[in-house]
């Protein structure tokens, strides 16, 4: 992204201006009229603008108002003289991005368009992970995600969804077990049927029984009325039991004899009751972990995992932060009625220098709170992030690890944007080809993926 407007009414400004520009590998488009150059101003430009204040028939202030009623997010640079400065720090409280004092040194100029096109290069990139959002369907609408990982996750889901083979989920806390439970659900042949989840840390012992089997009323103490289970309740679609390896070994046993049957009998009943559903089980450790521990019958967990389903800490799948961090923001900004103002250009290298022990569930919980900070934009995601660290987020990893990680995310994005067709990377990056072959290789990237 290197396109320049320069508007300036004296000829003699625009060659010189154009002339340095271009050498510093700029596309320049200049003007000696704004209202000429307004004509090539649209909503999607991808450049910046650079504009003298003082010029006969439309000046430069107005000219900014006229481009933010574009787009607001079009960074505008303004040229001043020593007696304009007044009068461009009011254009910048107005939203003109930055203002240079004439007479002004080439190297100044150029890394203030730097910075400007940089602004400019997220919003854009923003947007088309808001158009991208918008046009998922299928399974792309329910697991957010372009990385490897999660490719290779939304297959297999893709394949054993339309079976009626029992899975078990393995994930860390907040990696979106039960988003997938119930994407499995969605695109399963019992859609139609109920879904009903639990979760079996938050049941009192006491309860679990009653609460996967039902009673009758009567059956004990207090038991007033007739209840019917979740086993039941599920009859004709799909139960998600989260965190099975906290239910208590005895529930689990009749759990693995209902599985067995496909049978229950309620608390006080005496006759058993047909049921037929499918169960999707899900735990945040290793299951063997459990067996050995003595928390997990070995002969329920054979029944449970027909299949058994990985899912990737977000550590392991950063390149998917934008797109997520972008899906939550638009969610949030609608719970909130807020704006969600762009992320600043020093934001994404943090968020990716992050381990993100809480996975998905703390990337929305860090969005939800950037919504609602008061904090300048350019300091929301630092404050934050450091917040839930206790410690400076930049120093999760060394410097060259985060220039590593934000080098491979714009590669990778350039070739999704781009089909994967080298020739247009090249253009939109701005490398050689030589360069972005070694760095693809640097990073596993392939253009067919």
């Amino acid at each position: 992204m290197r396109k320049i407007i320069l508007v300036d009414d004296e000829q003699s400004v625009r060659d010189s201006a154009r002339q340095w520009l271009e050498l510093s590998d700029f596309e320049v488009a200049d003007y000696a009229d704004a209202r000429v150059a307004l004509r090539n101003i649209t909503p999607d430009y991808a450049g910046i603008v650079l504009t003298d204040v003082k010029m006969p028939g439309l000046d430069g202030l107005a000219f900014q108002k006229e481009i933010a009623a574009i787009d607001e997010h079009i960074p505008v640079v303004l040229f001043t003289g020593h007696g304009d400065i007044a009068m461009a720090v009011e254009a910048i409280r107005g939203g003109a991005y930055d203002f240079v004092e004439k007479p002004f040194e080439p190297e100044q100029i150029v890394e203030t368009i730097k910075r400007a096109l940089e602004k400019r290069r997220l919003v854009i990139e923003n947007r088309q992970l808001k158009m991208a959002l918008s046009e998922c369907e299928g399974i792309d609408s329910r697991l957010v995600g372009t990385s490897q990982p999660m490719r290779e996750l939304k297959k297999e889901i893709t394949h054993i969804a339309p079976t009626r083979a029992n899975v078990l989920i393995f994930g860390e806390t907040g990696t979106g077990k039960e988003v997938i439970a119930r994407a499995i659900h969605n695109l399963s042949l019992l859609n139609k049927g109920p879904y009903m989840a639990l979760n079996c840390a938050t049941i009192p012992v006491d309860m679990a029984e009653s609460e996967l089997f039902g009673h009758v009323s009567g059956a004990f103490t207090g038991a007033q009325g007739k209840r019917i289970g979740k086993l039941e309740a599920a009859n004709g679609g799909t139960l998600f039991l989260d965190e099975l390896n906290s239910m208590p070994l005895d529930v689990q046993g009749k759990l693995l004899r209902a599985l067995e049957m496909r049978e229950i009998t309620p608390l006080g009943a005496n006759s058993p009751r047909a049921v037929n559903f499918r169960l999707i089980s899900a735990m945040n450790e290793n299951p063997r972990t459990a067996i050995d521990e003595g928390r997990l019958r070995e002969d329920l967990y054979f029944r449970i995992n027909t299949v058994e389903v990985n899912v990737p800490p977000l550590r392991e799948r950063m390149d998917d932060i934008p797109l997520l961090f972008s899906f939550f923001l638009e969610r949030m900004a609608d719970t909130y009625g807020m704006a969600a103002a762009p992320l600043e250009p020093d934001g994404l290298p943090l968020m990716m220098s992050h381990d993100w022990p809480g996975n998905v569930r703390e990337l929305k919980s860090v969005a939800e709170r950037y919504i609602l900070s008061p904090l300048p934009a350019k300091e929301r995601i630092a404050k934050i992030i450091s917040a839930k660290t206790g410690d400076s987020a930049s120093q999760a990893v060394s410097l060259r690890e985060q220039v590593s990680l934000f080098e491979r995310h714009l590669i990778q994005e350039s070739l999704n944007r781009n089909g994967g067709v080298i020739k247009d990377v090249i253009d939109d990056l701005g490398i050689p080809r030589r360069t972005l072959n070694e760095k693809m290789t640097k990073y596993g990237l392939k253009r067919s993926e």
